[in-house]
């Protein structure tokens, strides 16, 4: 506390704002704790049941005394909590004018112009304002009972509503847990909470519902409702917070004229609607989500307009033009022709286009031109014509700060389907019809709990949510540093940058995953170079794509790309690409799932974006396409639908397994190289269980595509179990050989194929020489071997070795699962584990030394001391040289 120069014998008064709620008493109590030997006055309770409460069982806590029987000039300090607003502390608001009383304020409203001139002050928004407190009282460890940590707890809990309003921060959380560690009694806290409304309090609320009225305020809608009664009904702010809750608003104000006097109560759920600073208008007070007030000589009429007057003033606009428009915008020359411009509708699919002069410079927009003027256009033959002789050239035009009313006064008032956005004189983004109606209905399709039935709309307002707090929780140390830097470098440039894909649907997934892909609104590759340089890393840049590759010293690497979009001349075609805005990067992606990004500049940094219904689908466990044309674009993108069904336990989604059948149905597949084919089937067979996904494919008839011959039969299936239990035996070996699974489960897929078979397999999906020697000659004289081992076992360990030493890993891993006989799977295992990696300690140089010429005998030599080893009949080196000196005396 401050140093006082206050006379000793002088009094310490605690108090706080009338009709004081928990928050306010268990303040007093936690001040009383930090002031010892003060006296606690009390300004009045808020409601009777908590009157009864404190008189029954709290009183004897507190050192109580009666102001009206205090000398004022026996007090030398003043202890506030929970209020600063000299009108909130009744009568001993007179005591602020005696000159030398020294005030210590603990508040957690928000600063006012009129708020009391402390001495000592400490203030945080936290949402209880006990918290503050606790926290002092933590860190001087004074001593608290179990009865005074309920108490403060009790207010804790009441402020933040049970830790669910949106004012709740960290610090109430921490306060609670340490008063829960000193014995507070979450019963009692229960019981005195969660309060169950009288007759009187539901015929109120029934009232409250039939009198609302909704305010469209800036995008945002407010509820303002009025009733009156004779009595006085208690408790008008939880009646308020039902209604809220019941009707999923943002915000309500409750107008109540009760007896001859009229109570508003207020709360929100958003930050753009600040109700304590309508409510502190009014001559009350509160926080910007909830506020309370009582008004003297006003008729309910009166303060109903006098709030919707404030509401206009005090509710941010939660949209503007650079918030919604598409960027950039798709810009066309005035000289195209009609035809050409059908095109550009068709390709970017959209339904209007921007107009610029000649020259195509951004500072000469000349007009707009929608899909309807050119298709008739083209219906009376006039395509080969420029599209400046029927581009609107009246228009309207806005800047990035226009608010959602004056959009809409220009869209829809002025029928224009398209608006530009502009500043300094050029077009920076577009907005459309859809993109305002969307906006305009976002709150209505946050309430729906049924789903859209067309989850792939081309354009939507993004779901927005703050996940910081999740990245902190589920990234380590390292990558949560990199990705912050790779914000600030961002900002240094003016680029929003993102991370996006795979990387942010598995940490929503709790999966681990450290491929960072990072999407620059802006040039990407410049980013990644001036990046590189920051942090002392190497770039591989690809201008092509506009994507790059940041290599870091410690090898790890991160893959950059601009913004882009793509699109298909025919189906199954290579995409081409153009730059693009984040919104249309998202939208070329396969999958809903993959489609969420998380923004990195240091002002976003942690806010989640979710344009398609990502984060819907991720928690329906569902795999959906964005649009119905995604197979038809690229059909590769049905192996991913199975591969990620598969891998995570989703369901392909009704629409999407309909469009994957029409895609098989109309051979789709045929455009597509082998080389495609083959990279799909080889991420599934890498899949760390891929025989359910192998199944899958035979369920939607995509095996053909492979090849006609396979089929998933009893046969098939059979070897896959088997090729998989033989990896699992395997890799609990932990033997060093690496080994690619991939190539195991291949060649179980073609083992029914003979040697003019698995070519033609091999050619269609153009695998290398290396592959096709693996596939075709290698695996024919494996399956040669088996069928040696089948005839006769090696009765000799050297026998089996030199059956078996030629194959690679893949190979014998291969013949263990193709056998149907046990005692050769247990002969090859057996190699595996015990003769394959035995060696001999005798070499050439030691054989010189004998007096030998370098000769075949060498060979014959070496060989034969290792047979002998591998047969048991020679342990040690010294008896390998004996029998290699031998053997060189025989000649042998």
């Amino acid at each position: 506390m401050k140093n006082s120069t206050r006379k000793t014998d002088q009094l310490t008064i605690i108090t706080s704002h009338t009709n004081a709620d928990f928050d306010a008493v268990g303040s007093m109590l936690a001040a009383q704790k930090l002031y010892p030997g003060s006296l606690v006055v009390f300004p009045g309770f808020h409601e009777k049941s908590m009157k009864n409460f404190f008189v029954s069982t709290m009183a004897y806590l507190f050192n109580m005394a009666d102001y009206r029987k205090i000398d004022p000039d026996s007090i030398g300090r003043l202890i506030l909590v929970d209020t600063k607003q000299p009108s909130r502390i009744g009568e001993l608001e007179n005591l602020l004018k005696r000159p030398g009383l020294e005030i210590h304020v603990y508040d957690h409203h928000p600063r006012l112009d009129d708020d009391i001139k402390a001495d000592f002050e400490i203030h945080s928004q936290t949402g209880a304002n006990v918290s503050l407190l606790v926290e002092l009282i933590k860190k001087k460890n004074i001593p608290v009972t179990p009865d005074e940590a309920t108490v403060m707890c009790l207010g804790i809990y009441e402020d933040t509503g049970a830790f669910t309003y949106p004012s709740t921060t960290e610090k109430d959380f921490e306060a609670a847990a340490f008063l829960r560690a000193k014995g507070a009694s979450l019963t009692t806290i229960s019981d005195l909470t969660a309060k169950e409304m009288d007759p009187q309090q539901i015929s109120l609320l029934n009232d409250m519902f039939r009198s609302a009225t909704n305010y469209n305020i800036n995008g945002r809608e407010v509820v303002v409702t009025s009733v009156s009664t004779e009595d006085y009904i208690h408790d008008l702010a939880f009646l308020v917070q039902k209604m809220l809750r019941i009707e999923n608003l943002n915000a309500v104000f409750a107008i109540a004229l009760m007896k001859n006097k009229i109570y508003v109560a207020a709360r929100s759920r958003v930050p753009e609607i600040d109700v304590g600073a309508v409510v502190r208008e009014l001559g009350g007070g509160g926080h910007s989500f909830a506020a309370a007030a009582t008004i003297r000589n006003k008729t309910l009429a009166q303060v109903e307009n006098r709030i919707a007057d404030l509401l206009k003033k005090h509710v941010k606009s939660s949209q503007h033009a650079a918030d919604i428009m598409s960027t950039p915008a798709i810009t066309v020359q005035s000289t195209i022709t009609c035809r050409e411009a059908r095109q550009l509708l068709s390709r970017y699919n959209v339904n209007a286009l921007l107009v610029l002069g000649p020259t195509g410079e951004g500072s000469c927009l000349t007009g707009f031109i929608t899909r309807q003027v050119i298709e008739k256009a083209l219906y009376h033959d006039l395509g080969g014509l420029p599209i400046s002789e029927y581009m609107t050239t009246e228009f309207a035009t806005t800047g990035p700060e226009a608010d959602i009313s004056e959009i809409q006064e220009k869209i829809i008032e002025s029928k224009q389907r398209i608006l530009p956005v502009m500043e300094a004189g050029r077009v920076i983004g577009a907005i459309t019809r859809t993109d305002l109606l969307n906006t305009l209905i976002y709150r209505d399709r946050q309430k729906q709990t049924v789903r859209a039935k067309d989850p792939q709309e081309e354009t939507r307002r993004p779901r927005t949510k703050n996940v910081a707090g999740h990245l902190r929780e589920r990234l380590n140390e390292d990558i949560l540093e990199l990705l912050k830097r790779i914000g600030t470098a961002a900002d240094t440039y003016g680029y929003p940058a993102y991370v996006v894909g795979g990387f942010v649907r598995d940490l929503f997934l709790y999966r681990h995953n450290e491929d960072i892909d990072i999407v620059i609104e802006g040039n990407g590759i410049e980013f990644a170079r001036a990046f590189a340089r920051m942090e002392g890393a190497r770039i591989n840049a690809y201008e092509k794509f506009g994507t790059a590759v940041v290599i870091f010293p410690d090898g790890f690497k991160i893959d950059v790309a601009s913004a882009r979009m793509e699109y298909y001349k025919f189906p199954a075609a290579l995409p081409t690409v153009e730059m693009s805005s984040i919104k249309l990067d998202l939208f070329r992606r396969d999958f809903t799932i993959n489609t969420l990004a998380i923004c990195l500049n240091r002002d976003k940094f942690g806010r989640l974006i979710d344009f398609f219904g990502g984060m819907r689908d991720l928690k329906e466990k569902a795999i959906r396409i964005l649009h119905n044309l995604s197979f038809v674009e690229d059909p590769t993108r049905v192996f991913r639908a199975i591969r990620f069904e598969q891998r995570f336990g989703f369901t392909i989604g009704k629409l999407t397994a309909g469009l994957i059948e029409n895609a098989v149905k109309m051979n789709f597949f045929k455009r597509l190289s082998g080389r495609r084919v083959f990279s799909e089937l080889c991420h599934i067979l890498k899949e760390e269980n891929p025989i359910p996904a192998i199944i899958r494919l035979e369920d939607f008839d995509l095996l053909k595509v492979i090849d006609p011959s396979i089929k998933a039969n009893d046969r098939l299936s059979n070897m896959l179990d088997s090729a998989r239990g033989v990896l699992a035996w395997y890799d609990l070996l932990y033997m060093e050989n690496e080994h690619r699974k991939w190539v195991i489960y291949f060649l179980v897929m073609i083992s029914h194929a003979d040697r003019e078979k698995a070519c033609k397999i091999c050619r269609r999906l153009e695998l290398a020489p290396k592959y096709e020697k693996i596939f075709v000659h290698e695996r024919e004289e494996a399956e040669h071997c088996l069928y040696r081992l089948g005839q006769q076992l090696p009765a000799k360990n050297s026998e089996l070795y030199e059956m078996l030493s030629g194959f690679r890993t893949e190979l014998l891993l291969y013949m263990m699962a193709a056998t149907g006989r046990e005692e050769i799977r247990k002969a090859i295992s057996f190699y595996v584990t015990d003769l394959k990696d035995v060696k001999i300690s005798v070499r050439g140089r030691d054989l010189k030394q004998m007096g030998l010429t370098p000769s075949p005998l060498f060979g014959r030599i070496l060989r034969r001391l290792l047979h002998e080893k591998l047969d048991g009949k020679i342990e040690t080196r010294q008896q390998e040289l004996e029998l290699a000196k031998k053997l060189a005396e025989g000649g042998q």
